[in-house]
């Protein structure tokens, strides 16, 4: 991709301890000639001193490093230096736990850090990583096709961008209920004076028995927030997709479940959906539904389709859920870049279910949101803070059924 003169290329500051990842980040980020390595840094107080001299536009971030690790110092790149910033984690239990809650403290995305030597390994991550930082540094850089949130009013910086969002995201979602993890201040949803609009006509014949809700780039916070807002009695079962590194799902899940009222849990072959809980699609395989008898639905995993880019497939999963459950459906869109989910909201819709999209204000990444959006799929779009009460409003005509 060529870069105009009136839009300079982005600047990328890469912290990791090992030359090696430094050597090979630098080389992948550079192989588009839209970006630029503006600097290394091998530890956590480097990384500081050198975002403080060389003011990158987006940061990648190791975990592990000596001193002060990637957790500590994104904690201070967040609240004295603001910016994008993505996390490049191990694959280890820890890596992963720590980059959820990374997550959780404002880090833009991640990508897994266990590279072969397989050409074909390399440049999967290679892509992953380029894309990332694009969406990270999102369209005032790359025109209105770019996968960020919105357009950057004039003079306004990428990084003032990323934290207003992230700022924005934090004070509309409703904190941690069981261990709170985001010590900062937010209104509880139920507590909102202001009415929500009425239903569309389409909406208020509509009752489902089951949620399906797609997310990547800013949904784990966004799913935090939306999930920990719901009782332990709600009166359906919920499947959740989430564009995650393989082996970063079920601490994902456990994370979810340590701070929601709902049972949270990587999904696994065979569970019995039942209502109150919510099931996790696990990264490397395709979650389905498939009807076992009339008052029983059970999950089914597999590998297949492998020609898809995303492994599972909001697309796959909303499209079985639309062919088992019809107009009892709901299907929920919510922040990342891309168009997986588009498909699959188009077979609920399409089946007379409901399907709500999550507002562009309240993204941190409308790329899949706008998608659904731009097809004509979405019954509603909803403020992220208020799909919960919009939820709750809903299904509780199913209870009182």
């Amino acid at each position: 991709m060529s870069v105009s003169s009136s839009h300079p290329k982005v600047t990328v500051l890469i912290a990791d301890d090992s030359p090696f990842m430094r050597t090979a980040l630098t080389r992948m980020v550079e192989s588009d000639d839209s970006l630029r390595v503006i600097g290394t840094a091998q530890s956590g107080l480097d990384a500081l001193a050198k975002i403080d001299a060389l003011q990158p536009d987006v940061v990648t971030l190791d975990i592990d490093m000596p001193g002060m690790d990637g957790l500590e110092t994104l904690k201070r790149v967040m609240a004295e230096k603001p910016r994008p910033v993505i996390i490049v984690s191990s694959l280890a239990r820890r890596g992963a736990e720590a980059t959820i809650e990374a997550l959780e403290l404002g880090a833009f995305d991640c990508i897994a850090k266990g590279l072969s030597y397989a050409s074909e390994d390399v440049l999967k991550v290679q892509n992953e990583l380029v894309s990332k930082i694009k969406a990270a540094a999102g369209p005032y850089f790359f025109g209105a096709s770019a996968p960020g949130a919105r357009i950057l009013e004039a003079g306004e910086s990428v990084r003032a961008h990323a934290s207003a969002a992230a700022a924005s995201v934090s004070r509309s979602i409703m904190p941690a209920t069981r261990v709170p993890v985001l010590q900062m201040p937010a209104p509880r949803i139920s507590r909102r004076p202001d009415p929500l609009p009425p239903l569309t006509t389409a909406s208020k014949a509509i009752v489902p028995a089951v949620i399906a809700i797609a997310a990547s780039t800013g949904g784990p916070k966004a799913l935090n927030g939306l999930l920990s807002a719901l009782p332990a009695n709600l009166p359906v079962p919920i499947l959740v997709v989430q564009h995650m590194p393989v082996g970063f799902t079920a601490p994902f899940a456990k994370h979810l479940d340590d701070n929601c009222h709902l049972q949270v849990s990587e999904a696994k072959q065979g569970d019995l959906m039942q209502a109150g809980h919510v099931y996790v699609a696990p990264a490397g395989k395709h979650l389905t539904v498939r009807r076992r008898s009339a008052s029983e639905v059970v999950v089914n995993l597999a590998l297949l389709p492998s020609n898809v880019l995303h492994i599972p497939s909001a697309d796959v999963m909303m499209s079985s859920v639309a062919e088992v459950f019809g107009s009892s459906a709901m299907g929920i869109i919510l922040t990342g870049m891309g168009d997986d989910g588009t498909r699959g909201m188009k077979a609920i819709f399409s089946a007379g279910g409901l399907t709500l999209g999550q507002d562009q204000a309240t993204c941190v990444v409308y790329g899949m949101p706008r998608s659904c959006a731009e097809m004509g799929v979405l019954s509603e779009v909803v403020p992220l803070p208020d799909i919960p009460r919009r939820i709750l409003g809903i299904v509780r005509e199913r209870k009182a059924h």
